[in-house]
């Protein structure tokens, strides 16, 4: 009874699905990821480095609504090239291949800003679901479904050792007006805090140095951050 109960309500939808992405991908990949974007940085040192950028960017669009090409949803997302593939046995498949694309991000200042990202796949089926009459899943079931995911996978993220810092989950709500570049804002913000959190490590590991003279007011660095795009709001979920 409370199985049917619970198929009705559709509850189990996604965190069925979050659960599913999580072990049967990101718990595969995402330990692995370091050592990857270190690769890559070895074999390409004219590319900039920012080691707290080194995650994977997962896009969790609340629309479920996915581009399978990124530069066509936004022309200032670039492709730049393929990461180090992971290959493994799974589940009878002998040698299969994970791989991550790295982007490079323009921004106001037609700098280039590097991350591997993608969208969270599973959203697709989420998006999928409401476009099939048999499932009966509305547009506004959808949505609950999508803030759902979201608050499970980073749940079950935040618990996971063996991912700690190895991802950054982006939930968005795209605007009503179409934007040409709302996303690559979005993907900057969290490029500029996970720089700005590096900077921050490296001031206090020299304002602990011996050898270090300077002032922890100089150490200080003051950024307005005030015509930054701001992040989506997660916890009225």
């Amino acid at each position: 009874e409370m199985s049917e109960m619970s198929e009705r309500s559709k509850q189990n939808v996604a965190h069925g699905l979050a659960w599913s992405y999580y072990v049967g991908y990101l718990k595969i990949v995402l330990p692995r990821l370091k050592q990857s974007m270190e690769e890559f940085s070895r074999t390409n040192p004219n590319l900039p480095a920012c080691r707290k950028t080194w995650k994977l960017h997962i896009l969790v669009p609340l629309s479920c609504d996915i581009y399978d090409d990124l530069e066509k949803a936004d022309s200032n997302i670039q492709y730049v090239t393929e990461l180090t593939e992971i290959i493994l046995a799974r589940g009878g498949i002998k040698k299969r291949v994970y791989k991550h694309s790295l982007y490079a991000i323009t921004d106001e200042e037609n700098q280039l800003w590097h991350c591997a990202v993608e969208y969270a796949t599973p959203l697709q089926t989420l998006f999928a679901m409401s476009q099939e009459e048999c499932a009966a899943f509305s547009r506004e079931e959808r949505l609950e479904q999508a803030k759902l995911f979201y608050r499970t996978l980073e749940e079950i993220l935040k618990g996971s050792k063996e991912c700690a810092d190895a991802y950054r989950l982006i939930a968005y709500e795209e605007p009503e007006e179409a934007e040409t570049h709302f996303l690559s804002r979005e993907i900057l913000w969290h490029l500029r805090q996970e720089h700005l959190e590096e900077i921050a490590v490296l001031e206090r590991s020299h304002a602990h140095s011996p050898s270090t003279a300077l002032d922890s007011a100089e150490l200080n660095l003051q950024i307005s951050t005030s015509d930054l795009p701001q992040p989506l709001r997660t916890d009225g979920f």
